[in-house]
């Protein structure tokens, strides 16, 4: 009977090592199938709701060769006017040391640095950088309801985003700050707004952001750099944050962009947490709505909004203060759903 054992046991082995290759095949068969469904789709411009959230930035990369790309910040000092264009970088990434609390230059801002908004000093796609800048500019801006230059631009975000004062349209600073801007948007064609330009445009939520979910999602995930209390983290000289505050007397105002819930969600969804890109994000659509709902839902600096929107029919859909000519409330303007307000400015226009 041994041998007949030997050849039932050698036999059974043999069957084993069958079912396991064939269950190899099929998960590999199963994961190449999910793989070319993601590509399929994502070439086609629509994703099943399955894949939809996780492949919003493949979306934004179907071609990625056509994607902006900044001038190499070394080549700065190639250029006649170097030194100009050097202070104004610097003006940029560390804004706090030159004209914050303590600057050296002046003192007219909240010590936060333009940089902890516009990352990389301007050059990162969907970082909210400064592509389109100088190819769109002057423009007529509904904001306002003026033309603006690049000069008022820059002086909405120190009043606005850094919750300070404007600086001289003539100083020193405005025109470096100017002519860097300019600089990095110099192979962009006069009109043109190349792709990655600005801020990634995350897809609407059929519901209302959620601040309670959006704590959740802080708590977990941001916390640890811009602190549970929102007032981030000071760089070890105490000139300008290594981590901005996000709320609270140190951070931007009710009258920055950032404010707007599109705004913060696309900002975060691309960049955030640290080591997040647009090409691998490491929050979901919902989250990046939740905490956007959460941070705008707590208490920050206020500014005087009044001439804003001098055509309220121009108020974008989640500008969160009225009036408003659509009929939607305040509060739907703040956290959604922005679906219907969207749907109705469509067809009023």
């Amino acid at each position: 009977m041994a041998p007949f054992q030997k050849l039932f046991n050698l036999s059974m082995v043999l069957f084993g090592l069958v079912v396991g290759l064939i269950i190899l095949i099929v998960a590999v068969a199963i994961s190449s199938f999910s793989d070319y469904k993601l590509l399929q789709f994502t070439n086609q411009g629509e994703l099943p709701s399955e894949l939809e959230d996780q492949s919003t930035s493949l979306q934004a990369l179907a071609d990625p060769e056509t994607l902006w790309k900044a001038p190499a910040l070394e080549d700065l000092n190639l250029e006649p006017n170097a030194d100009e264009l050097q202070y104004g970088k610097d003006l940029i990434a560390n804004t706090a040391e030159y004209l914050g609390p303590h600057g050296k230059v002046k003192s007219i801002s909240n010590g936060m640095n333009c940089q902890n908004c516009h990352l990389q000093a301007g050059t990162l796609p969907f970082g909210n950088n400064f592509a389109a800048v100088a190819s769109t500019y002057p423009k007529f801006r509904a904001r306002s309801g003026t033309e603006e230059d690049i000069q008022k631009r820059i002086n909405d975000c120190l009043e606005r985003s850094l919750n300070g004062k404007p600086l001289d349209r003539n100083s020193k600073e405005m025109k470096a700050m100017v002519a860097y801007i300019s600089w990095v948007g110099k192979e962009v064609p006069k009109g043109e707004i190349p792709k990655g330009t600005g801020i990634f445009e995350v897809p609407l939520l059929d519901r209302a952001a959620d601040p309670i979910k959006g704590k959740v999602v802080y708590e977990a995930k941001c916390a640890s750099c811009h602190q549970s209390d929102g007032k981030g983290q000071m760089k070890p000289e105490g000139k300008g944050y290594l981590y901005p505050p996000l709320w609270g007397e140190g951070s931007y105002n009710h009258g920055a962009g950032l404010y707007r819930l599109s705004r913060f969600a696309g900002y975060v969804k691309a960049n955030m947490p640290l080591g997040a890109t647009f090409e691998n994000p490491q929050l979901t659509d919902e989250e990046s709505w939740d905490v956007a709902a959460y941070v705008n839902s707590l208490d920050r600096p206020s500014k005087d909004l009044s001439r804003d929107w001098p055509d309220i029919s121009k108020k974008p859909m989640d500008h969160p203060f009225g009036p408003f000519s659509d009929g939607f409330p305040e509060e739907q303007h703040k956290y959604g759903p922005f679906g219907p307000i969207k749907a109705a400015a469509t067809n009023r226009n």
